[in-house]
């Protein structure tokens, strides 16, 4: 009876040992490292740390309260009314009220958004817009639209990005921002103490980084996966939650609709997602995942070289320029097109890095998938891309119809899904990507915290 006693106490004291081994600390600073600016738009790491948006999306894609604490329209969707949460402040103190949420919204937009007037109603922030607006809720949660203090309490211009999430800002120096956590977060204290990133840093220095235990989180550019894989690296990968596509602009050589439909027809996307990708990628013709709508295989990925030229016919054209706006990935996968159109008749040049896209025939794009809902995805990757909002009848059919309307303009050209990947270090404890496939550090923890 004795020895049983034991035994038993034995196995509950390793029981309570493995619990306190997964439970999550407090405590600690988390290294990251990034290749590109931690405050830049959109889903810059630090954004999502630092502020929060009216409204937020869930791990299952579901619109929830942040700021907000609920929302209600009329019934053409001209008008919402968002009431926000009490007793919140921006980390220097400063009350979150409606003037400051609506000042906060007019600077992100800078008179492009897509409502007509945004108003601060006592407590309640109010939207009014010449079109339905059915998808206001999940647009709101996107990173354009976060809650950043633009007049603080006396009257000043803050400095720096000040907000009301889960950390706020301590220094930015020497390319290290060192953020530490907001003990009065209206979410609730964060587990790390304080995060550190590092921006600017090679994929090289990055994962020299985590195996030196430097760093705690690093990027995974998608045509590196399958090397992260092969050096063990512990990684943590999305579903699809970026398109990839090219953006015409209706003016120039691309003003006429058949060399938009010739160039179209003349890309490879297999080989773009096969090669420049290293098959991490999925061609696509469709702006929805197939996740998501069910009928992207309705849209043919099919090269049709033939057609391409028929379509250019005679017409004797100028070089035609494509801008690749991001990392160098998106540089070879323009080259890669210039040289398709070439095939096709149609002479084309990859514009240098850094030139503006507004000055190019077109733009290859990386577009953000926000969540899981077909209605509000199709709505913000169409207004991000400078497309017309797809209406307030959000059924099945009509989404349908709305995305090949688009796509039969070809002024976005859908090319292929692709996911984000992180690698973490020993110590990440509790870690998990959004629906974006932005790492959520607020919930995050480190194993060897105190």
């Amino acid at each position: 009876m004795l020895r049983r006693s034991a035994i038993s106490f034995l196995l509950l004291a390793c029981a309570l040992t493995a619990i306190a081994r997964t439970r999550p600390h407090y405590g600690g600073t988390l290294h990251v490292e990034t290749a590109g600016d931690p405050w830049q738009r959109p889903n810059g790491i630090a954004r999502r740390l630092v502020l929060d948006g009216l409204t937020r999306i869930d791990a299952n894609g579901s619109v929830q309260p942040a700021l907000a604490t609920g929302w209600e329209a009329d019934s053409g969707y001209h008008r919402w009314e968002f009431h926000l949460r009490p007793d919140v402040h921006f980390h220097d103190g400063t009350p979150l009220t409606s003037a400051a949420v609506v000042a906060a919204l007019n600077l992100a937009c800078n008179g492009n958004c897509p409502w007509t007037t945004v108003h601060a109603v006592g407590s309640s922030v109010v939207f009014t817009s010449d079109n339905p607006q059915p998808n206001l809720p999940s647009l709101l949660a996107s990173d354009e639209f976060l809650i950043a203090l633009v007049v603080a309490a006396d009257a000043s211009t803050p400095q720096g990005n000040i907000g009301t999430g889960p950390f706020q800002v301590v220094s930015s120096s020497n390319g290290v921002l060192s953020l530490k956590a907001n003990e009065a977060c209206w979410q609730g204290r964060p587990f790390a103490d304080a995060v550190e990133i590092r921006g600017h840093r090679t994929v090289r220095d990055q994962w020299l980084d985590l195996g030196l235990g430097r760093t705690d989180l690093v990027e995974v550019p998608v045509e590196t996966i399958r090397q992260a894989q092969q050096q063990k690296l512990k990684i943590v990968e999305t579903p699809h939650v970026e398109l990839l596509a090219l953006k015409t602009f209706d003016s120039g050589a691309t003003a006429n609709p058949a060399i938009r439909a010739a160039i179209a027809s003349a890309i490879d996307r297999s080989a773009i997602a096969n090669v420049i990708f290293q098959k991490q990628g999925e061609a696509t013709a469709s702006i929805l995942p197939q996740a998501l709508s069910g009928d992207s295989f309705l849209f043919s990925t099919d090269r049709d070289l033939n057609k391409a030229q028929s379509l250019r016919g005679g017409l004797n054209l100028p070089t035609l320029t494509i801008a690749a706006e991001g990392d160098g990935i998106l540089q070879l996968a323009a080259q890669r097109i210039a040289l398709n159109l070439h095939e096709a008749g149609l002479n084309a040049a990859v514009a240098a890095p850094g030139v503006n896209s507004m000055h190019s025939d077109m733009a290859l794009r990386r577009l953000t998938i926000p969540g899981t809902d077909p209605s509000a995805v199709l709505d913000e990757v169409l207004r991000s891309a400078g497309e017309s909002s797809i209406g307030a009848d959000r059924s099945p059919a009509a989404l349908y119809k709305a995305e090949r309307t688009v796509l039969d303009q070809h002024t976005l050209i859908p090319l292929v899904d692709l996911p984000r990947t992180y690698a973490l270090g020993p110590r990440m404890r509790d870690f998990h990507l959004t629906t974006e496939g932005l790492p959520d550090l607020a919930d995050a923890s480190l194993e060897d915290a105190p």
